[in-house]
């Protein structure tokens, strides 16, 4: 190799500096050097064999078991029969929950020897197949091997449930209800509903009623209003089987609803 002789300029005009054998050291634009430093990249990397890249996998979600706007259904509402009504002209809405243990308590209820409890049971089940078969109404059945069938463990592990899902409760029993209340669980009683629903007669309202049997009283006649409301009428006894004008005189609300007294006009 040939000896290589630059003059370069030192910080002192007119010094020259000779550097013989070696490559003189030049300032060069930061972009060239960038520039270059990408070119040797890549002829680099072209040369180097293919590695094939592993697609990194996305963390699977994990099953959610939350169930939007549950509604639990208790025995006695399934039994009762009313809430279907309700749920099938679409006033209450929700995905609708059988837990274990009621569908285990039901089935207790249908084998039983009293007649009556049998009947009110296989109407339970009766009813609740018909509502899966619904078109447009979400109903789900909730495993639970833990519980038995018995009543109060069944009312427990319902607002247990029914609270870590943050569900409602429809029940026809008071004393569930005031249970799932205390416990932060929203409870609807199908009864105070229905009591809720009944016709607002007030003292002084003029009623046509038809008298269907009689009274405590012997001189007393009673009829019921289209809602089920009982309507007394004071001396009415001999009109059974008539239809009879009245004037309410008085109204009295029980636990089990509105009684009113009237007197024919």
């Amino acid at each position: 190799m040939s000896k290589i002789t630059k003059k370069i300029k030192t910080k002192n005009p007119g010094q020259l500096q000779q550097h013989e054998g070696r490559l003189p050291v030049v300032d060069l634009p930061a972009k060239l050097v960038q520039a270059l430093a990408d070119e040797v990249a890549k002829n680099v990397i072209s040369r180097l064999p293919h590695i094939p890249t592993i697609p990194r996998r996305s963390p699977r979600a994990k099953k959610s078991d939350k169930i939007e706007d549950a509604v639990f259904l208790d025995t006695s509402a399934i039994i009762d029969g009313r809430i279907f009504d309700v749920i099938n002209m679409r006033v209450l809405t929700g995905t609708f929950v059988i837990p274990e243990s009621i569908l285990l308590e039901l089935k207790h209820i249908a084998d039983s020897q009293d007649m009556v409890k049998r009947e009110r049971g296989r109407k339970g089940l009766e009813l609740l197949d018909r509502l899966k078969k619904s078109k447009g109404i979400k109903v789900i059945h909730l495993p639970d091997k833990n519980v038995t069938g018995n009543p109060r463990e069944v009312d427990e592990k319902l607002i247990e449930i029914a609270k870590s899902y943050k569900g409602r409760l429809i029940t026809c029993d008071y004393n569930l209800e005031k249970k799932a209340s205390i416990s932060g669980v929203l409870a609807i009683n199908i009864n105070s509903l229905a009591n809720h629903l009944k016709i607002k007669a007030v003292p002084g309202e003029s009623l046509h009623i038809r008298i269907l049997h009689q009274g405590k009283d012997h001189t007393q006649g009673v009829g019921y209003l289209d809602d089920g409301t009982m309507l007394v009428v004071e001396n009415a006894s001999g009109d059974i089987g008539r239809d009879v004008d009245v004037i309410v005189s008085r109204v009295i609300q029980t636990t089990a609803g509105r009684i009113l007294f009237s007197k024919k006009i």
